[in-house]
């Protein structure tokens, strides 16, 4: 949702100091103002001959420096080894108020416009060299960073030409280059970040130090919409090191001047809450208010055919509910800023998916002009979701802005746990009916969870992703919703909505198979007639897998399926189960993402994905009990173990015509459904609630 960067958008390009050459977008700022302009530069070329790619899309782990720097280089020909970078500052032109990473779009939405820019470059700067050559442009060639005389084999740098490239009009339209020429396109690349990332170079919002900075921790309330009440820092600032005691909208700050003395001085403050009107909430009385909801009728995210009409004539009928749980998001980095605010501005330094929305809150809070606050984007220490508009931003400008120095906001790992923005709980009752011979003839399906934006007519598109847009044929298909208005905070996680709706739909899909006596797979095949590419990577799927074929003694097999963020995933894993706890030994997982440019991140990103979907699907739960979250760390809201990884089989199927889709969130829907679908196949026990739990 990059939002000026689209087909319409065109180049602009300038001078820089010291006689270079930039190269960018302008386009509008919005719809409501089509006259906003602004400009920024994604491309830098200095006299030096050096490259710069300014990367608007922070890295959370995804690749995204190496695969946009890839994109680049394919099209302008600099120099790969040669070439830099560095994060984008908050502006319209690089998607503000959107500006960030989410939604797998970093390079689905940058695919087009950054070998545009590249290719854009290219041609002006053969230009100004045919110029000096007094030669045609189609008698030169750029490589590695020279534009070379293809009749006298003489040579030019980019940097020599930058300042006279400058200065030429940037053409309206260029050809690209096609697969067959691609050099960087489609080939396995090592990542750029890994040096300065494994010998600590690398810059993350957890490492910031700036003068006179403090650090702080904050006590919220641990019931979620609570209030202080009043409270005594007496024993606090008695601790040695504690500086200030701060109190702002969500709690009571610790100021010290170190993280520890903080969170020590914490535990002595006395505090009083008011806990609002959450106090006595708990996981059965929401799943008690779910099954209330989804007994009225809902929003309408769906409605093929006449399902009632299909369900009274069907031979076999079947009605099932399932659930899932809240899941925090438990980034290896917790979330963390730091704040420096004055009168004059306000400057923050994070990690943040959606710098954006970062600088939006920082605003907001410190009641300074948009353009008086700045945000320095920073190494990501994991995502999924979590760092997009976050409390942590806003928490660090108003303690800043209370202490009156710079502030260090560090939330611990129990913080990170009890007061996170939680992927919502979900509940689903599902019918479908069969003909005489087994096929599916009707499915409905009713939701009830939190939304995770906006209502549209009562609906919330994420809240049905996975279910209601599902690309089986069956004629007769009705989906709705039900919003559940609670205080605990949600908000996105990794794969949105389709982390919990996949589950829901590809193990209900079993089940009618097992009801019409037919094979998970083959019903399937049938039933993705008209999805072409997600029938063929299931095809794959199940042929490298062996589905079918005899397995290890105690093993067996469990299928799913899903289309999502733009590209097409189907997963075999293989498991066996001893004293009621089940192992996964082989993911096979085969992925059509259309053109993947760089396939080595690829791998990665599905293979993090079905890591973090099988964590929740095994292990996975946060509960409430009285308004307040269980569990607190790692004891009790576990990750999966270095000894319980699966083999896991990753199989791109390449494309070089249809552009490339989403992968960060691809793979992390289907893993859940495909394990219980397989404890199915070992026990003949349906699994409908996660975490997985054998009787």
């Amino acid at each position: 949702m990059n939002l000026p960067m689209n087909r319409r958008t065109f180049l602009t390009a300038s001078a820089v100091a010291g006689g270079g050459m930039a190269i960018g977008y302008s386009g509008s700022a919005s719809a409501q103002n089509p006259e906003d302009l602004d400009f920024n530069p994604f491309v830098r070329i200095n006299p030096d001959n050096t490259v710069t790619l300014i990367i608007h899309k922070p890295e959370n782990g995804q690749g995204a420096v190496t695969t946009l720097c890839m994109l680049l280089t394919e099209e302008l020909e600099c120099n790969w080894q040669t070439l830099n970078w560095e994060f984008a500052p908050v502006a319209r032109v690089y998607g503000f108020p959107l500006q960030g990473t989410f939604g797998s779009l970093g390079v689905r939405s940058s695919w087009q416009p950054l070998r545009e820019a590249g290719a854009k470059a290219r041609v002006m700067l053969q230009q100004a060299a045919a110029a000096r050559w007094n030669t045609g442009i189609e008698n030169t060639r750029a490589e590695n960073g020279l534009v070379i005389n293809i009749q006298t084999g003489g040579t030019l740098s980019f940097g020599d030409l930058a300042a006279a490239a400058a200065m030429l009009p940037v053409p309206e339209t260029v050809a690209l280059k096609t697969p067959d020429q691609y050099r960087y396109i489609g080939k396995a690349t090592k990542r750029r970040d890994t040096l300065a990332k494994i010998t600590g170079g690398a810059g993350y919002g957890i490492d910031v130090r700036i003068d006179d900075m403090a650090f702080a921790v904050l006590a919220r309330c641990p019931v979620f919409g609570g209030r202080v009440q009043r409270f005594d820092a007496a024993r606090a600032l008695a601790f040695p090191g504690v500086l200030d005691v701060v109190e702002v909208s969500r709690g009571v700050a610790v100021v010290a001047n170190n993280t520890w003395a903080a969170i020590e001085g914490r535990k002595l403050l006395d505090i009083t809450w008011d806990e609002g009107s959450s106090a006595n909430l708990s996981s059965a009385g929401i799943l008690a208010m779910q099954k209330e909801l989804v007994s009225t009728p809902g929003a309408v995210g769906r409605n093929d055919g006449d399902v009632e009409a299909a369900l009274a004539n069907a031979v076999t009928r079947l009605s099932v509910s399932y659930e899932v749980p809240y899941l925090a998001h438990t980034t290896m980095e917790p979330p963390n800023t730091t704040a420096d605010v004055s009168a004059n501005g306000c400057q923050l330094w994070s990690g943040t998916q959606i710098p954006g929305l970062c600088h939006l809150n920082s605003v907001a809070t410190s009641g300074l002009a948009p353009d008086q606050v700045k945000v320095n984007t920073l190494f990501i220490g994991g995502g999924f979701g979590s760092r997009g508009g976050g409390n942590v931003y806003s928490e660090a400008v108003e303690i800043a802005m209370a202490a009156g120095r710079p502030v260090n906001l560090l939330y611990t790992r129990e913080d990170d746990i009890q007061q996170d923005r939680y992927r919502p709980c979900s509940y689903v009752e599902m019918e479908a009916g069969l003909d005489a011979e087994g096929w599916p003839l009707a499915w409905k399906g009713h939701v009830s969870c939190q939304h995770f934006q906006d209502l549209v007519n009562g609906l919330d598109r994420e809240a049905l992703s996975g279910l209601a847009d599902n690309d089986y044929a069956i004629a007769n298909q009705r989906f709705e919703y039900s919003p559940l208005e609670l205080d605990v905070p949600t908000n996105f996680w990794r794969s949105v909505g389709a982390s919990q709706n996949a589950f829901f739909a590809e193990s209900f899909v079993d089940e009618l198979a097992a009801a019409g006596n037919k094979d998970p797979v083959e019903l399937r095949r049938r039933l993705l007639a008209d999805s072409p590419r997600l029938q063929n990577v299931l095809n794959i799927a199940a042929d490298r897998a062996g589905w079918g074929q005899p397995l290890p003694e105690g093993h067996y097999h469990g299928v799913a399926c899903i289309s999502c963020f733009g590209s097409h995933n189907a997963q075999i894993v293989e498991i066996s189960i001893a004293n009621n706890q089940v192992r996964v030994h082989k993911v096979t997982c085969v992925v059509d993402c259309g053109q993947a440019v760089n396939p080595a991140t690829v791998v990665q990103q599905m293979q993090g994905g079905i890591v973090y979907g099988l964590t929740a699907a095994l292990k996975g739960e946060i509960t409430l009990e009285n308004g307040r979250v269980q569990q607190s760390n790692f004891h009790n809201y576990d990750a999966l173990r270095m000894d319980e990884m699966p083999q896991i089989d990753v199989h791109i199927v390449q494309s070089d015509v249809a552009a490339p889709g989403g992968i960060g969130e691809t793979a992390t829907p289907a893993i859940a459904p495909a394990v219980v679908n397989a404890v199915f196949a070992a026990t003949g026990q349906r699994i409908r609630k996660l975490p997985i739990k054998l009787a």
